[in-house]
């Protein structure tokens, strides 16, 4: 991994003691009965209007991790952001209180007294590191059971490792910030724009222009890859779900969902004579 080929003490001291312990099976839950109160795991509730509420637990309190739990927080939800920079933790503690914690996350008490253990809805791990990213969400699945991990990578040069170890979704701002340059200003006539890692799936984007094959042909006799399909078309500023009777137009942005490596022949289909 970049930034150090091993991890620190710290970091390899708690892979090694990420094992799942005996834990008492919680009551099942049941969303439809749990509404308007607390349940034992993940403690969630319902707020205005029904919308669930959930526990997050945020690691990493630099701008990134601190304005996304004050985000949170403006929603109803609980959070608990863990910080190791103690002229940090300050700030935050202003904002937080009891909610702020101290420390590093990837050591277990202090995971532990941010109620990793209850366990959390949603652990989000945005420190600065990728390293403590990894790790921060190994031992939230593998110890503590938390279903929903994400993860910021910040060094796109370690996708790799997230990948390799199942972390996903992630976030990395420099992937973020390239797709919105493709997007503004395209080299290619399809644009990525975005990925489903876990589903092997991504999203793209293409305009139809005046030499564009399917032009004026119906969505049905369209010859599209094997596992993809058309989600959406724009026309004049409003979207449609397209059906098999839907006829492409010039000048219509098409959104499609298709399995990576399969972009020349959407291509073909769609943009190439």
């Amino acid at each position: 991994m970049h930034r150090g080929a091993h991890p620190r003490p710290g970091a390899r001291r708690a892979l090694r003691d990420a094992r799942p312990p005996h834990r008492v099976p919680d009551l099942e839950r049941d969303r439809g009965a749990v509404r308007g109160c607390q349940v034992l795991r993940g403690q969630t509730r319902a707020g205005p209007g029904g919308r669930l509420l959930v526990f997050v637990l945020v690691a990493g309190g630099g701008k990134v991790g601190s304005n996304l739990a004050r985000a949170l927080r403006r929603m109803g939800h609980e959070v608990t952001i863990i910080e190791q920079n103690r002229e940090h933790f300050i700030h935050l503690e202003e904002d937080f209180e009891h909610a702020a914690i101290v420390g590093d996350a990837t050591e277990l008490f202090v995971l532990e007294r941010a109620g990793i253990a209850r366990p959390p809805d949603l652990v989000v791990a945005v420190t600065g590191d990728d390293e403590d990213n990894i790790v921060i969400c190994q031992m939230a699945r593998e110890r503590y059971g938390a279903s929903k991990v994400i993860a910021r990578v910040n060094d796109p040069r370690n996708q790799a490792h997230f990948d390799l170890l199942g972390i996903s979704p992630t976030v990395s701002a420099t992937q973020t910030i390239m797709a919105l340059i493709e997007h503004e200003v395209p080299e290619h006539e399809l644009i990525h724009l975005l990925e489903l890692r876990k589903e092997n799936l991504e999203i793209v984007e293409v305009q139809i222009d005046k030499d564009s094959p399917s032009a004026g042909k119906r969505v049905d006799s369209l010859r599209l890859p094997v596992g993809s399909r058309l989600i959406s078309v724009m026309r004049g500023g409003h979207a449609e779900i397209p059906v098999p009777e839907t006829e492409l137009q010039v000048g219509d942005q098409v959104l499609a969902i298709l399995e990576p490596g399969r972009e020349d022949e959407l291509r073909r289909v769609l943009l190439k004579k």
